[in-house]
């Protein structure tokens, strides 16, 4: 596994693994209309939009095996506060468990550590992900607030900010 910058010819792979990796962890958590009906096409505008204007200094790394197959990916933005917002990470469903996350999430940390030493990284992550908030436990992340996150498509549900410390 390699793990690289991510670049714009990355959009459709990567929009393809966020989809399913949303139905695969949010089955049962959102509702089944977001994940069935229209989450390709909104994760690809999505993509398309973050790779055509690129945030100033956010971090956008890939994983992939020999093969240059798309295995998961990370993104991380700097916000208004100072602070390094986790935005996305994903491994493509079935290779959970692998190390893959893992791999992406130390990338990641190491890459905010240089780029943006006073930053404290966070994430958010919705409170019924019970195995992802047991990754980010495991990996040394500390939940900092709980609230709730409002959608765009009308629905709303509880989440947890888990942080680790500059």
């Amino acid at each position: 596994m390699h793990i690289e910058n991510g670049m714009v010819e990355h959009v459709h792979p990567v929009a393809e693994l966020h989809a399913e990796s949303w139905r695969t962890a949010y089955s049962g958590i959102m509702p089944g209309s977001f994940l069935n009906d229209s989450l390709l096409e909104n994760r690809l505008a999505l993509w398309r939009e973050r790779l055509a204007v690129p945030t100033p200094g956010a971090g956008f790394f890939v994983a992939r095996d020999d093969d240059g197959r798309l295995r998961g990916f990370c993104y991380f933005v700097p916000k208004p506060d100072g602070r390094i917002l986790l935005d996305n990470l994903h491994v493509r469903p079935g290779l959970t468990g692998s190390g893959i996350g893992a791999a992406l999430l130390r990338h990641g940390l190491a890459w905010a550590a240089r780029e943006h030493p006073a930053g404290e990284v966070y994430l958010e992550v919705l409170s019924a992900n019970t195995r992802a908030i047991a990754f980010y436990e495991r990996h040394g992340a500390v939940r900092t607030d709980a609230r709730t996150c409002f959608f765009p498509q009308g629905f709303e549900l509880p989440e947890f900010e888990y942080a680790w410390r500059a």
